[in-house]
């Protein structure tokens, strides 16, 4: 068990459940965190959308009669590029992470904006590969289908991958920050039953 897991037990249930993150997370952190750091989270997510990107390119490389050594050269080009993209982004956000020490955003209230970009992203690269689109189409689509990863790993993953590994070198995660968790708001609806069941137990001790 590396050495940071072992430390969770001294932080409260809030800070533990913060620093453990959500399934994706705890996915990546099962490797050791030379490995699991934000520029190869960003490797990762960009080799997926490599390869889902096949597919519509070989489609349209055999629809102008391209051979496949030809579709493999494009396709390995445009996944480079993207890929040093991300990569880029992750390094960017482990620096931007170390500099500003805010805490990681958890996801779970969120992921039903988040989630769909990805695919929404994909169906238009798909639709712009295949079809003459306008440039600013094909752009945007880019856009939607490589963005989420980078969002995920500067709000999410490298605040948290600085913190835990600031505890792996036994210092102290929180060192220099103005807030060590984001609480979630109350939730209106139990806010107000609990006040009409306190309201009703105060009603029965007059009565």
């Amino acid at each position: 068990m590396p050495n940071w897991r072992e430390r969770l037990e001294e932080y409260d249930d809030e800070h533990r459940h913060m620093l453990e993150g959500g399934s994706i997370s705890q996915l990546f952190l099962n490797y050791s965190l030379s490995i699991s750091s934000p520029v190869f989270v960003g490797i990762v997510y960009a080799i997926i959308i490599n390869l889902t990107l096949l597919l519509p390119m070989f489609y349209d490389g055999n629809s102008n009669s391209e051979s496949s050594i030809d579709i493999l050269e494009k396709w390995g080009f445009q996944s480079l590029i993207i890929i040093l993209l991300c990569a880029s982004l992750g390094a960017i956000s482990t620096v931007i992470s170390s500099l500003i020490k805010i805490p990681p955003v958890r996801l779970e209230r969120r992921r039903r904006y988040l989630y769909p970009l990805p695919f929404v992203g994909f169906f238009i690269t798909t639709i712009t590969i295949i079809f003459s689109t306008p440039e600013e189409l094909q752009i945007l689509g880019y856009f939607i289908l490589i963005s989420p990863g980078p969002i995920y790993i500067q709000i999410s993953y490298a605040p948290r991958w600085r913190m835990i590994e600031r505890i792996d070198r036994d210092l102290n995660p929180f060192e220099g920050m103005k807030k060590t968790i984001y609480l979630e708001k109350e939730n209106p609806e139990l806010s107000e039953q609990n006040f009409n069941e306190l309201e009703n137990a105060i009603e029965e001790l007059d009565s």
